[in-house]
């Protein structure tokens, strides 16, 4: 008779470092709320494509084709790479539309600023009639800029403007603003600071709300004086809204091209010409439009813009990370 050893039946101890293996879930379908949610995104989405990418995207598309009037319509202008980007270049109206440009924009932003940050820090002072002044100073920034431009138009002409009649009252010699060489920039500069002043104005006020009234009352117990206290605190606390500010106002005044045409049409001699009104003239105002080198022209604003707005949000990051 054989005997047959039996090996006994060893138990499996389960391993405490192994990862417990998650069953395969089935797919979960979107919950109304989230259903909800792509419906009140879906406007902004169709907004935000018709309205912004498709426009740059075609002006992108503008810029790299040869196009013509009858290409423009049939749509096929044949590309061209960058030769529209280069034919910009070799322009001899580049040089001073980009230094217009940059002074336009320069003494535009410091005067806006300045002017701006003085008038939020008047009015905070909460004086009998200071709702009423501030009302009175967002006028010019209600205004269609239509208007405000025909205005200073008017203000400004040599022959019956009340700025030359007020100037011959005190016995000088009225001014060209508008058809001199040497004056058409100051004056498209000078109306477009009175009409950007009041935006300043509200957010910088906006901000100086936030600032708590304990810290300038600690200060003035130190014996800080009027000065001491705007510069150790008033001016280091209303840096964000100060940085957004000169942002939102850097985007706005480099595509300024609505006061510019009303007033002086980028003239006499190309004299207050920026990018944004020779942009408009090579695209629209001559009987063989440009659209390449207009759109060129365009794109180099939109990459300027986009620049500081990249250099902006490094800043901030770079502030919250100290």
């Amino acid at each position: 008779m054989s005997h047959t050893t039996q090996v006994p039946h060893r138990r499996t101890v389960p391993d405490p470092t192994a990862v417990p293996t998650a069953p395969p879930r089935a797919r979960r379908r979107p919950s109304s709320q989230q259903w909800a949610a792509w419906a009140f995104l879906a406007p902004v989405t169709l907004y935000l494509t018709l309205f912004y990418a498709y426009p740059l995207y075609r002006n992108l598309d503008l810029s790299l084709r040869n196009y013509t009037v009858r290409s423009f319509v049939q749509g096929d202008a044949p590309f061209t790479g960058l030769a529209n980007y280069r034919t910009v270049f070799d322009d001899p109206t580049f040089a001073p539309a980009l230094f217009h440009t940059v002074v336009f924009t320069a003494v535009c932003l410091l005067f806006q600023y300045a002017i701006g940050l003085a008038l939020a820090v008047f009015f905070n002072q909460h004086f009998r009639l200071s709702a009423t002044l501030r009302a009175l100073f967002l006028v010019p920034w209600l205004l269609p800029l239509i208007v405000s431009a025909s205005t200073w138009s008017w203000m400004l002409n040599s022959d019956s403007g009340v700025v030359n009649a007020a100037l011959h009252a005190v016995g000088i010699d009225p001014v060209n603003w508008l058809t001199s060489p040497s004056w058409s920039l100051t004056s498209v500069i000078t109306a477009n600071i009175w009409i950007g002043v009041p935006f300043n104005l509200v957010v910088l006020y906006s901000g100086l709300q936030s600032i708590p009234a304990g810290l300038y009352e600690a200060a003035a117990l130190d014996g800080a004086g009027a000065w001491r206290r705007f510069w150790s605190i008033t001016f280091p606390l209303l840096r964000p809204v100060s940085a957004i500010t000169l942002l939102l106002g850097l985007v706005y005044t480099l595509k300024v091209f609505d006061i510019i045409w009303i007033m002086t049409k980028g003239g006499p001699a190309e004299s207050s010409t920026t990018f944004a009104t020779w942009s408009y003239q090579l695209g629209f105002g001559n009987l063989l439009p440009a659209f390449g080198p207009g759109a060129a022209v365009g794109n180099l604003l939109v990459i300027a813009a986009l620049v500081f707005g990249l250099v902006y949000v490094r800043v901030q990051r770079k502030q919250a990370l100290t």
